[in-house]
C-alpha cells in the first residue's frame, strides 16, 4: 500500500511538472499582422502525410510558442519553445483535410507578455504526392575542399535520414550524380570521382562497377539519365575544370574544354554514340530522356576558349530521336528552345514524366548554375514550345537543380534564397494550368536549429518511391578493390 501511494505521488508530481512546462497564453495583447515564422510556411500547398511543418517565431525574447491548426474535420495543438507537432496527429489531421486548408493560430509570450498574431493558411493538396522520399547530396558550399559528403536518403513522411554511401567509408572519394529511374530505386546509378573512380549501376539488386574512364571516349561518364524502359541510361562524358574568383559575389566557375553525350546498353554492355552527339566544335551536355523514351534531350554550346571566354559559355536546349529497339539515333537534332539568343544559357532541363512540360533553369552563362546568383527556374509546354520564367517559385539568389515526382504533380529543387550560400530544398506543386505554388523548405524537426547550425549544401536531389535498397559495406569493399567492368563503344 505504502508503494502504491509513493508511485501516485509520483505521477502527480510528474503531472503537475508537464501543466507546468505547458504554459497556456493569458492576458494575450493581439497584434496585426501573420506571425514571423521559421520556416515561411504560410500560404503554402502540402501533400497529405508529409512530416509536420514545425516552426520557430523568429523575434527576439521568445520564450513560448502556442500553435493551434484546425481544419474542417479535426485540429490539433503544439506548446513549447517552437512549434513541434505530434507526427501522427498531424498526418491523420492532413489526410482527414486532403483538399481542404488548414487555418493555423499562433502565439508567443516574448518578453513576459503573450501575443497572438493574425491567423494564416496552409492548403492540403487533392494531389497525393506518392513518393517515400528524397535522395540528395550533401557537401560543403565550397566544392573545392568537400571533406565529409555523401549522398543520403530521407523519409518524408517523417524526419528519419540515413546514409547510402559516405566518402567517410573510402578513402574520401567523391560521390555524385546520383538518379534513380522515375524514382524507382531499383535502377540506380552514381558515379565516384577519385583513385578509385567508377560509375556504379544497380538494377534488381545487382551492382555493376563501371571502369570510371573509358580511352575512347576521352572521359569519364557523369550527369546520368535513365530510358524508362530500364535498359539503356544517357550520360555525358566531360572534361571538366574549375576557376576560382578572388573577388565579386561568384566563388567558383566550372567550365569544360570538352564534352560529348553517348547511351549506355546495360544489357550489351556497350556505349551508344553518334556524330551529331560527339563533335569537336560543339559542348553536347547534360542529356535527358523523353518520358515514352522517344527523344533524347540535351544541351548544347559552341565551344570557346576557356578559361579566357567563359563567359561565352552559353547553351542552348536540343533534340534527337532515340529508337529502342535499335539504340539508333535520329539524322537531325532540333533546337526546341534557343537561349543564346537571349544571351542565356539553359542547363538541367528535367521533362514532367506526363510528357507535358520541361522544367530547366536559365543563367547567364555556364551551367553551374548553383553557382550563379541570377539563374531561375524556366518552365516550358512541350505542346507548343511556349517557355516562361517560374517567377512563383524563383527568388533573387540561385535556384537551381530540380526533379519531379512520378505523378508529374511536385517539385524538388534547391535554392540559395535563405543566406544566399547554402542551398537548400524546397517542395512545390503544380496546377493543371502549369503555375506553381509557394514552395515550402523541406521539414525538419527543429528546423531553426537544424538549418542553423548545418554545414551543408544540399544538391542532385531527387524523390524516391522506396527507400534504396543498398548493401554499403558490400559497395565500400567493392570501391576500395578497383575491380571495375570495361565498356565498349559500339563498331
Amino acid at each position: 500500500m505504502k508503494f502504491l501511494t509513493q508511485h501516485r505521488f509520483l505521477f502527480i508530481a510528474v503531472f503537475i511538472a508537464l501543466l507546468g512546462c505547458s504554459e497556456r497564453p493569458k492576458n494575450v495583447e493581439k497584434v496585426a499582422g501573420e506571425p514571423p515564422i521559421f520556416p515561411d510556411y504560410a500560404g503554402v500547398t502540402i501533400p497529405a502525410g508529409i512530416a509536420p511543418l514545425n516552426f520557430s517565431v523568429d523575434a527576439e525574447d521568445v520564450e513560448r510558442v502556442d500553435v493551434v491548426v484546425k481544419g474542417k474535420h479535426g485540429e490539433l495543438h503544439s506548446n513549447g519553445r517552437y512549434a513541434d507537432f505530434d507526427i501522427k496527429d498531424w498526418h491523420k489531421l492532413t489526410e482527414e483535410n486532403k483538399g481542404g486548408e488548414l487555418t493555423v493560430s499562433v502565439c508567443a509570450k516574448i518578453a513576459g507578455r503573450w501575443v497572438q498574431y493574425d491567423d494564416f493558411l496552409i492548403n492540403v493538396s487533392a494531389h497525393p504526392l506518392e513518393e517515400w522520399g528524397l535522395t540528395y547530396r550533401r557537401i560543403a558550399p565550397g566544392y573545392e575542399v568537400y571533406s565529409k559528403m555523401g549522398i543520403y536518403q530521407r523519409d518524408l513522411a517523417n524526419f528519419d535520414e540515413s546514409t547510402i554511401i559516405e566518402n567517410t567509408m573510402t578513402d574520401g572519394q567523391c560521390y555524385n550524380c546520383h538518379t534513380s529511374n522515375r524514382t524507382n530505386p531499383k535502377e540506380f546509378v552514381f558515379h565516384v570521382r577519385g583513385e578509385h573512380g567508377a560509375t556504379m549501376m544497380q538494377k534488381n539488386g545487382e551492382c555493376t562497377w563501371l571502369k570510371a574512364n573509358n580511352d575512347a571516349l576521352g572521359g569519364s561518364m557523369v550527369y546520368p539519365y535513365w530510358h524508362p524502359s530500364g535498359r539503356y541510361c544517357a550520360f555525358s562524358t566531360n572534361q571538366t575544370r574549375q576557376g576560382f574568383h578572388i573577388a565579386g559575389e561568384k566563388r567558383l566557375e566550372v567550365f569544360d574544354l570538352s564534352s560529348d553525350v553517348l547511351v549506355y546498353d546495360t544489357e550489351k554492355n556497350e556505349i551508344l554514340t553518334d556524330s551529331l552527339l560527339n563533335t569537336k566544335t560543339w559542348s553536347e551536355n547534360t542529356p535527358v530522356f523523353s518520358p515514352d523514351g522517344k527523344w533524347l534531350y540535351f544541351t548544347t554550346c559552341l565551344q570557346k576558349e576557356y578559361p579566357l571566354q567563359y563567359k561565352d559559355e552559353q547553351y542552348n536546349l536540343c533534340r534527337i530521336a532515340f529508337d529502342e529497339k535499335t539504340g539508333r539515333f535520329g539524322s537531325e537534332v532540333d533546337t526546341i528552345f534557343n537561349a543564346v539568343e537571349k544571351g542565356k544559357s539553359v542547363s538541367w532541363p528535367r521533362p514532367s514524366y506526363d510528357g507535358r512540360y520541361m522544367l530547366f533553369t536559365l543563367s547567364d552563362y555556364g551551367y553551374f548554375s548553383i553557382w550563379h546568383k541570377e539563374s531561375d527556374q524556366w518552365i516550358m509546354d512541350l505542346a507548343n514550345g511556349a517557355a516562361r520564367p517560374a517567377d512563383e517559385i524563383n527568388s533573387p539568389e540561385a535556384d537551381s537543380f530540380h526533379n519531379w515526382s512520378d505523378n508529374s504533380r511536385w517539385v524538388v529543387f534547391t535554392s540559395r534564397r535563405r543566406d544566399g550560400l547554402y542551398s537548400h530544398l524546397y517542395l512545390t506543386s503544380i496546377d493543371n494550368n502549369g503555375h506553381f505554388t509557394k514552395p515550402f523548405l523541406l521539414p525538419q524537426q527543429n528546423p531553426e536549429q537544424y538549418y542553423s547550425e548545418s554545414l551543408y549544401s544540399f544538391n542532385t536531389p531527387d524523390f524516391s518511391k522506396t527507400k534504396v535498397d543498398f548493401d554499403t559495406r558490400k559497395a565500400v569493399g567493392s570501391i576500395l578493390s578497383d575491380e571495375r567492368t570495361p565498356t565498349n563503344v559500339r563498331p
